[in-house]
């Protein structure tokens, strides 16, 4: 069986690369005593980035390979070395990508303009060395943060293609023939239904604007309809989607169809309906109609009986042969105008077709950004990607560290939100991978006592890594 050469859905696998740990390290040179911690951080994990190039056509390498994941950050090293940052991994996608999670379907980002990028999955944070822990308090920390480790994310990419004129036909109606006639694309044309298999796009220069600027326009070619696309009959079903982004459709109607129970009224109301069925606003955009294959009598004759019957409805409808050039010019300009306005009308491009898909910032609300929910052993679950990351990163094998913990969790209000669920001392709690004793040291004290316990940790410990999780501004993943 042969391999797909065109493939516009797929489902990949991606996982940023891990962050280099942090090192332990104390400044030993000679004749400088005392000389400290000199333990350098670890480099940030590489990315997994998307990134819409023009001249990809088609989804058919991450088919090939749906798993790819970013460089790992290298560890720190004494003398403040700072480990290297791992490499991104920049994946070349089709414009007009639509990437959505696997489970859920909800669109992360729509890639609609050359050169836009989108982070699929993001490395890992590098972990702190212990010279960033030293205080005047703490002044020989003997620990060191290890890097984040990153988790794979599934994710289902959609190839929406980007055209000006969708051409709408049944299998045979003569679509792929105007396309080849109108631009220098070659898609293949047999006297068979269902020769066309994936999508072709073609560009046409269509006149000028008044102020003199040339008018191209692109032209999509998509696999025929037949009755019941939109209910999965036929090759339909798979590219209607592909027709979605068009700014104007062009009903193509055989003017001599194979089967004799055809007709080119009948056809254009079973086109309409499937569209109709697939997506309501369709038939919203600016529409022309042409009859195909005039250079035949018999479809000349049907082409005018027809098409007065439609001008009469108010249809615009063309009469056109792609072998004869009979009525090619007519329907270029006039495919100039209509794409024309509507450019005008939604922006000046055709990549601006409103979409509710659009992905935007969103302001992450104030409060706590974790939960506490009990499990079916009836421990507490603290549950909270940041909270999480401490407990992964800190090695709280090392008394130490887990103190330094312990703080961080009570000033993050992690201790009194799990008192507030009903935890109580020796209570299982339970933060990522790992399980404590819950010790709420802090109830035992006296109100003046427990302030100044807490601001002291508030001064030794305030850092960065805090107050950039608390930024406020979340970009969606």
């Amino acid at each position: 069986m042969d391999a797909p050469s065109f493939v516009d859905e797929c489902t990949i696998h991606v996982r940023g690369g891990a962050g280099g740990n942090g090192s332990v390290s104390f400044r030993r040179e000679a004749h400088v005593p005392r000389g400290g911690p000199d333990g350098g951080d670890g480099g940030r994990g590489g990315d997994v980035v998307l990134v819409a190039d023009r001249n990809v056509t088609s989804l058919i390498d991450l088919h090939r390979s749906p798993h790819r994941r970013g460089e790992d950050g290298e560890h720190g090293s004494g003398m403040n070395r700072t480990g290297r940052d791992g490499e991104h991994v920049e994946i070349a996608v089709p414009i007009g990508t639509l990437v959505r999670e696997r489970d859920g379907g909800r669109v992360l980002a729509d890639l609609v303009r050359d050169g836009q990028r989108f982070v699929a999955a993001a490395g890992g944070r590098g972990g702190r060395g212990n010279a960033s822990f030293a205080t005047h308090r703490r002044r020989v920390p003997r620990f060191a943060e290890r890097g984040e480790r990153t988790d794979e994310t599934s994710l289902r990419l959609e190839l929406k293609l980007i055209a000006d004129v969708g051409l709408v036909g049944f299998p045979s109606a003569g679509k792929s023939s105007l396309v080849g006639r109108l631009s220098a694309a070659k898609p293949r044309v047999e006297a068979w239904p269902f020769t066309t298999l994936t999508p072709h796009l073609g560009v046409m220069r269509a006149g000028d604007r008044a102020d003199g600027a040339p008018i191209d326009v692109v032209l999509a070619d998509v696999p025929g309809l037949i009755e019941g696309a939109a209910e999965g009959k036929g090759l339909g079903i798979r590219f209607l989607r592909h027709i979605e982004r068009c700014l104007v459709l062009l009903h193509v109607l055989d003017g001599m169809p194979f089967e004799p129970d055809r007709d080119p009224l009948r056809d254009l109301e079973v086109l309409r309906g499937e569209l109709r069925k697939h997506d309501p606003a369709l038939l919203d955009r600016p529409q022309l109609t042409v009859i195909t294959k005039v250079d035949l009598p018999d479809a000349e004759a049907m082409a005018q009986l027809v098409g007065e019957q439609l001008r009469e409805a108010g249809e615009e409808v063309l009469e056109v042969s792609a072998v004869s050039g009979v009525g090619l010019d007519a329907l270029r300009y006039r495919l100039g105008e209509l794409v024309a306005a509507e450019r005008d009308r939604v922006g000046g491009t055709r990549e601006l077709i409103e979409s509710d898909e659009e992905v935007v910032l969103r302001i992450a609300p104030k409060g706590p950004d974790f939960r506490v929910e009990r499990d079916q052993d009836g421990r507490f679950v603290v549950v909270g990607r940041r909270v999480e990351r401490w407990v992964q990163m800190l090695p709280i094998e090392v008394w130490e560290a887990a103190r330094y913990l312990q703080g961080r969790l009570r000033r993050a209000g992690v201790e009194r939100a799990l008192v507030d669920a009903g935890a109580r001392k020796g209570d299982d709690v339970v933060i990522g991978d790992a399980v404590f004793d819950f010790e709420p040291e802090l109830d035992d004290l006296p109100a003046d006592e427990r302030e100044a316990v807490l601001a002291a940790e508030a001064e030794e410990d305030l850092d960065l890594d805090e107050l950039s999780d608390d930024a406020g501004v979340e970009e969606p993943r």
